[in-house]
């Protein structure tokens, strides 16, 4: 299983290879504030991260949590990574004023609830969402049947989006995407049906957002929607279905029209696909790194790898 494992991740890391590039070429690791730094597969994939170059952890929250852990995984000479905070510190908010102090570049999310990691980032006193610009949760995943990394959005932080904020999803997913070393994405509108219909809002929606991208570029991407699930991923049941549609089995991404959906996809993926991938926030004024506490530690070390090709993308804008 081991060795199956360690194919798995090299395999990985060679398709996500652009960002874990860009990310060596760093003149300095990346400084990640990890909030909560007790979950174990996140803090392995931390390890991995700081092994490979990539960052300079800081591991903040509980010393005993974190250092049982650190145990736990083999390394507990990574305590010299950690700060220790009191139980009844907001993790993320210490996080995030080490960022705003200088002290950190970084943000990923450990040992704590979505809703928890997510307020600090989305309140207006922390100055963290760019301005005119919405921050949204891209999952870039490649799993077992598809040979194309596969770009979900958003599975985290909009419940039912508008057709404004679906707009939003489209640029954020664009930029990941490009991240990842691929251009002019073909994004897919997903609907339970190709054709509009008054009975199904999502179908008329992806239709308007389709025209309004015709009129005038949302992003540098090839759109389209409304379209079901299974003419995204499959050249086979476009043909079967007689869908005329260029980009089937060869989308690049998804653009969902409910969390519930975008979650679902993820998770299933992730269970039975054996789906891994980079997981970031987009939009913000910092890179973020979100992943799921059961995913893998080779997700986290991905999304670390992305947060830092995100951070040398920021240093070469300032220069």
């Amino acid at each position: 299983m081991i060795g199956e494992n360690f194919t798995k991740y090299q395999e990985m890391r060679q398709v996500f290879g652009k960002i874990t590039n860009v990310a060596r070429e760093l003149k300095r690791p990346m400084r990640v504030a990890v909030a909560g730094a007790d979950s174990e597969n996140i803090l392995q994939g931390v390890i991995d991260a700081q092994d490979a170059g990539l960052v300079e952890p800081i591991l903040i929250g509980s010393q005993r949590k974190i250092t049982e852990t650190l145990e736990r995984l083999g390394h507990p000479e990574r305590a010299d990574c950690l700060q220790a905070v009191t139980s009844d510190t907001n993790v993320v908010q210490y996080a995030i004023e080490m960022i705003s102090a200088g002290k950190a570049d970084a943000l990923m999310r450990g040992n704590t609830q979505t809703r928890d990691f997510l307020l600090p980032i989305l309140n207006k006193a922390n100055h963290l969402v760019q301005e005119d610009r919405l921050i949204t949760h891209v999952n870039m995943l490649k799993f077992d049947g598809y040979d194309k990394v596969l770009a979900i959005s958003d599975c985290t932080l909009l419940v039912e989006p508008s057709i404004e904020q679906r707009k939003q999803v489209i640029r954020n997913m664009t930029e990941a995407l490009n991240l990842i070393g691929v251009e002019k994405p073909n994004l897919a509108l997903l609907a339970l049906v190709e054709k509009p219909s008054f009975h199904m809002r999502d179908t008329v929606e992806a239709t308007t957002i389709v025209m309004d991208h015709r009129e005038e570029p949302i992003a540098d991407c090839n759109l389209w929607g409304p379209i079901a699930y299974d003419l995204i991923v499959s050249k086979e049941a476009a043909r079967l279905k007689k869908y005329d549609c260029p980009y089937s089995g060869d989308f690049d991404g998804i653009v969902v029209p409910s969390l519930l959906a975008g979650n679902l996809i993820c998770k299933l993926l992730d269970v039975h696909s054996h789906a891994s991938g980079c997981c970031l926030l987009m939009g913000a004024t910092i890179p973020i790194a979100l992943t799921g506490r059961s995913e893998s530690s080779e997700q986290a070390y991905l999304s670390l790898a992305g947060c830092a090709a995100m951070f040398a993308e920021q240093i070469n804008a300032r220069k």
